[in-house]
């Protein structure tokens, strides 16, 4: 067993350690139908194998390290680019705050991604539903674990992770008054869900409806520069 274990190991560096274990599942479940001659039983355990480990990839990025930068917190499309109001539990107030949520289907890496440089300085989890990520109502009424983040100067970002339809589990592993780098990793969502991340006042989105964002890489806004929300069309 030591000696398959040495082999497979390699193997499933490339994805999350959290993708493990249902890969390795997915992986004896087909090899047993395939022994007990289910051969119909094994295409499908096959796919789904595939499917799961393409699920779990957790590829290395290339973070653009500059100050001010804000970087996406996930892969996924810009499913909406508006003014609202940040999770009453940071207790941020009622003021409104530019949001830019990403929508991650279950074909998207879902490992999250640290959006700026600065400390965590208060995290809450608050359970809820699991309506369709893609929904508005979505950001209130789901299941969600909240972030709030001191960046190193001095504004403060929100972002949120966000259950789906599909996504039943969120995980979270920063840690209070731990500084980050933008681009590092801090959770990750099983199986299609939406992380959303409230702009301080002043900073202005540089990302469009429809766009793709790849977590740890796209710039989705700057601190040190006074642009205005960008507006995108398809060509």
């Amino acid at each position: 067993m030591d000696k398959i274990m040495d082999k497979i190991s390699p193997l499933l560096s490339y994805f999350h350690r959290e993708g493990h274990k249902f890969i390795l599942g997915f992986g004896a479940v087909t090899m047993l139908f395939y022994l007990l001659g289910l051969d119909i039983l094994g295409v499908v355990g096959l796919i789904l194998t595939i499917w799961c480990a393409y699920f779990f990839r957790d590829p290395e990025r290339v973070t653009p390290v500059k100050a001010g930068l804000v970087i996406s917190p996930a892969d996924g499309v810009v499913q909406s680019v508006c003014m609202a109001v940040p999770p009453q539990e940071l207790e941020l107030g009622d003021e409104l705050r530019t949001r830019v949520s990403v929508f991650m289907n279950v074909f998207d890496v879902h490992v999250n991604r640290v959006p700026i440089d600065g400390v965590i300085v208060k995290q809450v989890y608050t359970p809820g539903k699991f309506l369709n990520a893609s929904l508005e109502k979505a950001s209130v009424d789901n299941e969600r674990h909240s972030l709030l983040l001191k960046a190193t100067s001095g504004k403060q970002y929100a972002f949120v992770q966000i259950a789906g339809l599909v996504a039943r589990r969120i995980l979270c592993w920063a840690e209070d008054g731990k500084e980050y780098k933008a681009g590092e990793r801090f959770g990750l969502i099983r199986f299609g869900s939406r992380v959303d991340i409230y702009l301080p006042k002043g900073v202005h989105s540089m990302v469009c409806v429809g766009q793709r964002a790849v977590a740890g890489e796209t710039v989705i806004a700057n601190e040190k520069t006074k642009e205005n929300d960008r507006e995108g069309e398809i060509r």
